[in-house]
């Protein structure tokens, strides 16, 4: 008879259940509250606020749970913005294809879910508009503005199939509607502009949909 091989001891205590709830899920509220406290305090005061004590104190968690996930102040805000970027462009596709088929539509969507996320919860305007306070963010900002751009090429490729573009002409195009859209959406919230959201999202669709068309137009 084949004897089975006994779990390890540290696997066993990884995967066992406490309070019925299993190791993996405690992992992951963990790190949603690590994630809240960080956008509270950075809301709040800024990055400088933002150290391992305070986000520890504010999530009510032992030191040792914040290095379960993250190495140190950096590593927590970079995959907060990861995190926050990965949320945005789901919401932003899923939006994109649930709008009527035109072009128009669908462009409007797009701008319009992405303004919804980031008013649906004030704290993401904190991400945005400190950026640029620490080398950590502003690493994050241009991964961040490189995912976008890279998941707009992509729509714009299939919302315009029977023109095919030249990629790298239409990825540079989408990076710079992105990076411009970004600022200017920042500058609205820091109240150097003084409009409506709807006013905002449709002069966003407006760009965004010139910019699909022109750039799945060869020259």
């Amino acid at each position: 008879m084949v004897k089975s091989t006994p779990e390890p001891a540290d696997a066993a205590t990884t995967a066992r259940a406490y309070g019925g709830v299993a190791a993996e899920d405690r992992r992951s509220r963990r790190r949603a509250a690590l994630f809240d406290a960080t956008l509270d305090l950075l809301a709040a005061d800024g990055a400088a606020a933002v150290t391992k004590r305070a986000v520890c104190a504010r999530a009510r968690l032992n030191d040792r749970y914040f290095y379960e996930q993250f190495s140190d102040r950096d590593a927590l805000l970079t995959a907060l913005a990861e995190e926050l970027t990965a949320e945005g462009i789901a919401t932003v596709v899923t939006a994109t294809h649930a709008a009527a088929p035109d072009l128009h539509s669908q462009v409007h969507a797009a701008a319009d879910a992405a303004l919804g996320f980031l008013l649906a919860d004030p704290r993401r305007h904190a991400l945005l508009l400190h950026a640029h306070s620490t080398a950590a963010l502003q690493t994050a900002r241009l991964a961040t503005q490189h995912a976008i751009a890279r998941a707009m090429a992509t729509v714009s490729r299939d919302l315009l199939p029977s023109s095919p573009p030249d990629p790298l002409d239409t990825d540079m195009v989408a990076y710079t509607v992105v990076s411009g859209t970004l600022e200017l959406v920042a500058a609205w919230l820091r109240g150097e502009f003084t409009t409506t959201r709807a006013h905002l999202t449709d002069l966003i669709a407006r760009q965004l949909l010139q910019t699909t068309r022109a750039s799945n137009q060869r020259t």
